[in-house]
């Protein structure tokens, strides 16, 4: 339990949270400008940031890469700080239905360069190939 505490009681300089979170510190203070990030009061010269924070930029750096906007995490992590669930489920629920739409739009746009690139093989010298000619008249992908 007393070395539970003190790894909750950690702190670290911006240097070390930047290390320890695998991120720069200009990141870490985008992040607080964007108030995703606490910014600490100094405390002999320097500014201490508890290690729980190093969570916190890990979540922020995943979310990113799985397409949430800046402004959906900073909602994300205000629900959570909020304990609200309902809530935070509606926002990773409408994430989902945004990569649904996306992933119908990339297999359409699969099928219509697969089919023109089969027709463009098919054509052989005989006939222009229609990739260009398709997308060059408008045909949308899709």
């Amino acid at each position: 339990m007393q070395a539970e505490e003190n790894q909750t009681l950690a702190m670290f300089t911006i240097g070390q949270l930047a290390r320890s979170a695998g991120v720069g510190v200009e990141t870490i203070r985008y992040y607080q400008r964007r108030a995703l990030l606490p910014v600490p009061q100094v405390a002999s010269g320097f500014r201490f940031y508890p290690k729980v924070l190093v969570e916190r930029i890990r979540f922020i750096k995943r979310a990113q890469e799985l397409g949430f906007t800046l402004d959906e995490i900073a909602t994300l992590l205000q629900l959570e700080d909020a304990d609200d669930r309902i809530a935070i489920r509606k926002v990773a629920a409408d994430r989902l239905q945004q990569v649904e739409g996306k992933l119908a739009d990339l297999q359409k746009m699969q099928r219509m360069l697969s089919g023109l690139i089969h027709e463009c093989e098919s054509t052989g010298k005989t006939k222009a190939c229609p990739i260009i000619y398709a997308l060059a008249d408008g045909g949308s992908i899709g």
